[in-house]
Parts: C-alpha cells; sequence; structure tokens
C-alpha cells in the first residue's frame, strides 16, 4: 500500500470546488494558526477564496453543529475541521474529543461529504504549539485530505 505523506503531496486543481472550514475558537492561538496553514494550502490547490466559507464555533463540541450547518446551508464539496483539546485533570478532554469525531464521522457518511478532522487532542500546549507550526501544521494536512478526498469521489 502507498503511504501518502501529506505535505508533499502534489497539488491539485481544486479550482471548483466549495469548501468549507469549521474551526473552533477556544484556544484560539492554536487552532487560528491550523486556520492559516488550511487557508494556505486551499490557496496552493487553487480554491477560490470566494469558494472558500469559514464558519467560527465556540469549541470542540460544537464543531459538527457548524459542519451540519455547513451541509444544510452552504452544500460544499468538502469540509475541513479544526480545533485543539487540551488534555486536563479530568476526562473532560476525552468525552469532547470522542462526541466530536463522531459527530464529524457520522455526518461525513450521512451526506458523503468528505470532512477532514483536523482536531488536535494533545498532552500540553508546547505539543500543540508544535503542530499548529509552520511544516508540522496539522491545518495542512487537514486540508489535503478533505481536498484529497473531494476530488476523488
Amino acid at each position: 500500500m502507498r503511504r501518502v505523506q501529506y505535505g508533499k503531496e502534489k497539488k491539485g486543481d481544486a479550482s471548483r470546488l466549495t469548501v468549507g472550514i469549521v474551526v473552533s475558537d477556544y484556544n484560539s492561538d492554536i487552532t487560528h494558526a491550523l486556520l492559516r496553514g488550511a487557508l494556505q494550502t486551499l490557496s496552493r490547490w487553487k480554491v477560490r477564496k470566494e469558494n472558500i466559507i469559514v464558519r467560527h464555533v465556540p469549541g470542540g463540541f460544537e464543531i459538527p453543529f457548524g459542519c451540519l450547518q455547513l451541509i444544510r446551508f452552504k452544500k460544499p464539496d468538502a469540509i475541513i475541521s479544526l480545533g485543539c483539546i487540551l488534555k486536563g485533570e479530568t476526562k473532560h478532554d476525552e468525552y469532547i474529543a470522542s462526541a466530536a469525531s463522531q459527530g464529524i464521522m457520522r455526518l461525513s457518511l450521512k451526506y458523503g461529504i468528505p470532512i477532514s478532522f483536523g482536531i488536535l487532542t494533545p498532552n500540553t500546549i508546547e505539543q500543540a504549539r508544535i503542530r499548529s507550526r509552520d511544516k508540522e501544521n496539522k491545518g495542512i494536512e487537514a486540508a489535503e485530505a478533505a481536498l484529497t478526498m473531494a476530488l476523488h469521489k
């Protein structure tokens, strides 16, 4: 099986796609960096600015509902979900991450729209910062995954 290394994948022509991005504003220093990485990737793949819809939501738990709103009202070809759920002293982070991932998966399967999972679940803020910087930016990977899936439907 050929494994794709995201960030090194050949850029496709996604100029005909409409792409939604749902980004959590909780831990915004991290999530907005992920958003910048995703937007740069969409630009490299030639997605038109007018075909990009960004929906901000309060936190990770609200990401699936933000995706549903985009699906119902904007009908995108793909959605990129971006968030950061940090490990805490309780299991709260596990419940939020599980709910978000299950909700995203259900929406993707129900509506037949690729929704990439760009929600970080690090143990520390430093791990989150590393995963939202430059070449390590997981927003790039999430955008490439969504575009790849949309172009190969």
